[in-house]
C-alpha cells in the first residue's frame, strides 16, 4: 500500500506541475502556423490568427486562445475559452479545464468539477485524464473513494502505454487492492513497466519471480 501511495503522490505532483500547453492538429496548417507563431513569441500575430479560426468554429483555436489568456494571467478568460472548446468536443480542452479547477488557478480548487471534466476526457480516450480520474477515485479526491473504479481507469491508461499507470495497476494486482489479488497479472504489468523504463519495476519483477517460484502451481 505504501508503494502505491508514493507512486500516486508522484503522479499527482507531476500533473500539478504541468501547465496548459498549446495544441494543434497536424491536419490544420493555419492552426499549426498560429501555434508556431505563439511559441516564437509572436503573440499578437498568433492571437489574430486564432481569433479568425475561432470565428470559423474551430474548437482548438478557442483552446489555444485560452492558453494565451492563461499565460497572460487571465485565468477566468482562459476557462471561458477552454469550456467553449470542450463543449465542442475538444478533448485537450477538457483536460485543461480539469487542471484549472484541480490546481485552483481560478481561485479555490473545485475538485468535483475537475473530476467531471477529467472523466469526460477519460471517456473520450485521453490517457492523462484516465490517470487523473483513477487517482481521484483511489484517494477519494473530488470523487467517492472507489478502488475498483480506480483500478479500471489505471488499467485503461496502462493499456494505452502510461508507465506510471502500468506500475500502479501492477501494485494493485500484487496487493489485491481494488482487484482480485493476482501475482501473475502483477508480474505482467511490472514487466511492461520495466520494459518501458520505470526504474522501480525491475526490482519488483525480480521479487515477484522469486515469490512465484516458491508458490505451488
Amino acid at each position: 500500500m505504501r508503494v502505491v501511495l508514493i507512486a500516486l503522490l508522484l503522479t499527482a505532483t507531476a500533473a500539478a506541475a504541468r501547465a496548459a500547453e498549446p495544441s494543434a492538429p497536424t491536419e490544420d496548417p493555419a492552426l499549426q502556423e498560429a501555434v508556431d507563431a505563439y511559441q516564437r513569441g509572436e503573440v499578437a500575430a498568433a492571437r489574430k490568427s486564432l481569433e479568425a479560426l475561432s470565428r470559423r468554429g474551430v474548437p482548438a483555436a478557442d483552446y489555444n486562445l485560452g492558453v494565451i489568456a492563461l499565460d497572460a494571467g487571465r485565468p477566468a478568460e482562459a476557462a471561458r475559452l477552454m469550456q467553449r472548446a470542450a463543449e465542442r468536443g475538444f478533448v485537450t480542452a477538457m483536460v485543461g479545464l480539469g487542471r484549472l479547477y484541480d490546481t485552483g488557478r481560478l481561485g479555490r480548487p473545485d475538485l468535483p468539477l475537475a473530476q467531471r471534466w477529467f472523466l469526460l476526457a477519460a471517456e473520450a480516450g485521453s490517457v492523462d485524464a484516465q490517470v487523473e480520474v483513477a487517482t481521484a477515485f483511489y484517494l477519494g479526491r473530488g470523487a467517492p473513494r472507489d478502488r475498483e473504479a480506480a483500478a479500471r481507469w489505471y488499467r485503461e491508461a496502462a493499456k494505452s502505454g502510461d508507465i506510471g499507470a502500468q506500475y500502479l495497476i501492477a501494485s494493485m494486482y500484487e496487493s489485491g487492492d481494488g482487484v482480485d489479488r493476482d501475482l501473475r497479472l502483477a508480474r505482467y504489468w511490472y514487466d511492461i513497466a520495466a520494459k518501458n523504463g520505470d526504474e522501480a519495476a525491475p526490482g519488483k519483477l525480480k521479487e515477484l519471480d522469486e515469490r512465484l517460484k516458491a508458490t505451488p502451481s
